[in-house]
């Protein structure tokens, strides 16, 4: 008896102290700073004309009120979400519970028992990690949304913020681009179609994946009849509604622009700049670096050459080399169908794409456009009985020497491997890291080849020093964030170092432009000869290929342009698709530079062309097959000793 009255004191103490702390929190909720829920975490960003492309948390800031919201889509998101949502306090401890037992007893994670109240607390701010410490706060979130806010307003603020999939938030927005309607116009078939979207946009989006979408749908009715909102009856005529997708938005309708926008976001976790209470307050105001033409000539060169390839991807990237600032993105194909960014999550080998960077480290270490190496079959001892066997593209070699002129514009692997053991495997690295590239890159025999994993923005970025004349930029696609007060919270600060040399950088670009040049066919052709009827302008550009990578990278002074195409599973491409990297690359900086100047660099003063035989790396005769004008800094052009003797001996007659 005494034990009994000993635990019955123990549980009221405890039951007290649980209702004071109780007390204390529900004060502290209901009387502390307020969550303004209609500007809470709004993101407004800006294109480089500081014109609006996206506005708010949700999407394009179409707030509607809930008499203005289906009564269909309502009960549809309540019955599939949250069936107690007007009876638990922002928690359902019974449902936590059950869930809890399920993933036990079936050793899965999978079961679910977030409230609507959570969901809506956990997207009304910024996420940008997933610790303890995060889910504490989202939890006080969700506690103080309850404690501030009525039923209704908690269930407002959930529908026009939630994920409605393809890029789009809100329950207005989300209506206007499936169905072309108002949210307040949605019938039984479009709410209950809407609203088994957010539970995993990707994959019950209708746009990319009907039949998930449609089982998903058939799920969220049968919730409906199980609690008595619709009948049996009704559940079947609905299932049978053929539903016709509209698929637009307002304005700027772009497949790929929400990967530009999940950049920034990205960008903007990185830079670890803004506070929690900045966001919660007035929201933030970002100024990104957008040119909406180039972006859209970047969607336009991808759909004209892969909207047949289904499982193809791709990730590319525009960048003003001046400054680092990239105007353009595309993550994939269309976001609408997959949300993986490969153009900042992906790393991919680069291929021969790398090689000008070998090239410029042997131009500044005194190699010229005319140094040969024997190409042929070649197997290197690397030491300690390491040896290395690289092959050229479809095993084709001259058996001869070649120059660097034609090593760069086809690509020829021994002659690269020749050069990079030549100068010592870490030189490429040095300068590697000049030009940007901050990932780690092993020192081995075939890192020109590359055989490292970038990512398209680091390593197109890199391309930029040689684009620049010589500066090393960071790619970057914020320039300024402000408060929702205007006041400025981070700006990004050009810090160019030159870091190359002018002058190879020139002669290198010139190289580069023979790539596509079909006037040096010889035993083989430049690997970008298949684009030269594209090109209307002078450009240096690069192609790498891999069993499962394909690159082209090039620029001119205007702009970089970077593509990778390739599959998500890593399968090896076939000779056919090789083409398309290199494709879109020359739509897309045709289309971007369609109606601008063409422009070029100027050759510096210490740099002299000569026409030389591209074969043997001489002076070019009347017998050379294949000659053009290569340039070189004075003094070690081809001819340049005989003419120094020859001007010596004139000057000697002279004064004689």
């Amino acid at each position: 008896m005494k034990k009994i009255k000993i635990i019955s004191k123990v549980l009221i103490a405890l039951m007290l102290i649980f209702c004071a702390c109780y007390t204390i929190l529900f004060l502290c909720a209901k009387y502390g700073s307020k969550i303004d829920i209609e500007n809470s975490n709004s993101i407004y960003m800006y294109d480089m004309d500081n014109k609006s492309f996206y506005e708010g948390n949700n999407g394009t800031k179409k707030w509607i009120k809930l008499k203005d919201i289906s009564k269909y889509l309502i009960n549809a998101t309540i019955y599939s979400e949250d069936k107690n949502f007007y009876e638990h306090n922002g928690f359902d401890i019974p449902r936590i519970i059950k869930s809890t037992l399920v993933n036990i007893r079936s050793n899965d994670l999978t079961q679910g028992a977030s409230t609507i109240t959570q969901q809506y607390a956990r997207n009304l701010f910024l996420t940008f990690d997933k610790t303890w410490e995060r889910k504490i706060k989202e939890a006080w979130y969700a506690f103080k949304l309850e404690a501030q806010y009525s039923k209704d307003e908690i269930l407002e603020g959930y529908l026009n913020t939630i994920n409605y999939g393809n890029g789009i938030l809100g329950i207005e927005n989300a209506s206007e681009y499936y169905f072309n309607k108002s949210a307040k116009d949605l019938n039984l078939a479009e709410s209950s179609m809407l609203a088994g979207i957010p539970k995993s946009p990707d994959n019950y989006s209708p746009l990319n994946d009907e039949a998930a979408a449609k089982k998903r749908q058939k799920e969220i009715l049968r919730a409906m009849v199980n609690n008595g909102i619709i009948s049996q009856e009704t559940m079947d005529e609905t299932l049978d509604v053929k539903l016709t997708y509209y698929g637009k938005k307002e304005n700027l309708n772009l497949s790929t622009l929400m990967y530009y926008q999940d950049a920034v976001i990205r960008e903007l976790q990185d830079l670890k700049i803004v506070s929690e209470d900045s966001i919660q307050q007035e929201g933030l105001k970002i100024y990104t670096n957008l040119d909406i033409e180039a972006q859209t000539s970047l969607e336009n060169a991808i759909k004209n050459n892969l909207e047949d390839k289904d499982e193809m991807q791709t990730a590319a990237v525009m960048i003003n080399p001046d400054n680092g600032a990239v105007i353009a993105l595309a993550g994939g194909k269309d976001y609408s169908k997959s949300q993986y960014n490969r153009a900042v999550q992906s790393k991919r080998q680069v291929g021969s794409a790398m090689k000008p960077i070998l090239y410029y480290a042997a131009l500044e270490n005194g190699l010229t456009s005319s140094t040969t190496f024997l190409s042929k079959p070649t197997t290197f001892s690397l030491g300690n009985g390491v040896t290395y066997s690289p092959s050229n593209y479809g095993d084709i070699y001259p058996n001869d020497k070649i120059t660097m002129a034609l090593a760069i514009a086809y690509s020829d692997n021994i002659y690269a491997i020749k050069t990079h053991l030549f100068l010592g495997e870490d030189t490429m690295i040095k300068y590697a890291k000049k030009m940007g590239i901050t990932s780690k890159l092993e020192a081995n025999a075939s890192l020109p080849l590359g055989t490292n994993e970038l990512s398209v923005v680091e390593f197109t970025g890199a391309y930029s020093s040689l684009a620049n004349s010589g500066s090393s930029v960071k790619a970057h696609l914020i320039n300024k964030v402000e408060d929702g007060n205007g006041d400025i919270i981070y700006e990004f600060k050009n810090n160019k170092k030159k870091v190359l040399n002018k002058s190879y950088t020139y002669i290198l670009s010139e190289l580069l432009s023979n790539t596509y040049d079909t006037s040096l066919k010889s035993y083989t052709a430049p690997t970008c000869a298949s684009i030269a009827p594209k090109l209307t302008k002078k450009y240096a550009v690069k192609s790498g290929t891999t069993d499962y990578d394909l690159w082209t990278v090039g620029y001119n002074p205007d702009v970089v342009v970077g593509v990778w195409t390739g599959y998500d599973d890593n399968r090896k491409l076939s000779s056919k698709e090789y083409k398309y990297s290199k494709n879109i690359w020359a739509d897309a900086i045709e289309g971007y530079l369609r109606d601008k100047e063409a422009k070029w660099y100027e050759k510096p003063d210490n740099v002299v062309g000569v026409l030389t035989d591209v074969e043997t790396g001489k002076e070019a005769t009347n017998d050379s097959k294949l000659k053009k004008i290569l340039y070189y800094v004075k003094g070690t052009e081809p001819g340049y000793k005989s003419k120094t003797t020859k001007e010596k001996t004139t000057q000697k007659t002279t004064s004689n």
